[in-house]
């Protein structure tokens, strides 16, 4: 256990390019019963290209709250400055990054926009679905993307509203990766 409160603390880089910031589930026996806990773990790109692991950190369950202190540790270690954080839909989790990391372009995780939206989606209609979601994702610049999108909106639409709702209103986090990197967070 010393060795892991020595890693758990020991002093980080000042600027991480890129972070993400992510949480599993997974239960645990706590008093004679099953509970859920959460492991809210930090993975950082370095200066160097270079991926680390922050820290790992257990909590209740997953909550801004707990995102809020993870930030702090993270400050309290000595990074200064993330450009990119990559992170999940959790309500209020860009405000608690915002809050210790001002400057922070928030970058939301596609594979979770494309979980979520998988479960919106019929089985018949995942292949096809995801295909089109690829050219949006795949895309190489902003523009295409979002003709892409337009695209994808046209043929799903009527049938899935809820899944082009939901990229429409994250739309900017969902795009954070195309704003080139002098401009993503000065």
């Amino acid at each position: 256990m010393p060795l892991v409160t020595e890693w758990q603390t020991r002093p980080l880089e000042r600027i991480y390019p890129i972070v993400f910031l992510d949480a599993i589930h997974f239960k645990v026996k706590k008093d004679n019963r099953i509970v859920t806990k959460a492991a809210y773990t930090v993975l950082g790109i370095d200066i160097q290209g270079r991926k680390d692991i922050l820290g790992i950190w257990i909590g209740e369950s997953e909550s801004t709250s707990f995102w809020l202190s993870v930030c702090n540790d993270l400050r309290n270690r000595g990074v200064e400055d993330i450009l990119i954080a990559s992170k999940d839909g959790l309500s209020g989790f860009s405000e608690a990054i915002n809050s210790v990391f001002p400057r922070t372009s928030i970058q939301l995780c596609v594979i979770h926009q494309i979980r979520n939206s998988m479960k919106y989606i019929s089985f018949k209609d995942r292949k096809a679905v995801m295909a089109d979601l690829k050219q949006v994702y795949q895309a190489v610049t902003l523009e295409e993307a979002e003709l892409a999108f337009e695209i994808f909106k046209e043929k799903w639409s009527k049938k899935y509203p809820l899944v082009i709702r939901s990229r429409e209103n994250n739309w900017l986090e969902l795009t954070t990766y195309f704003t080139p990197s002098s401009t993503v967070h000065r």
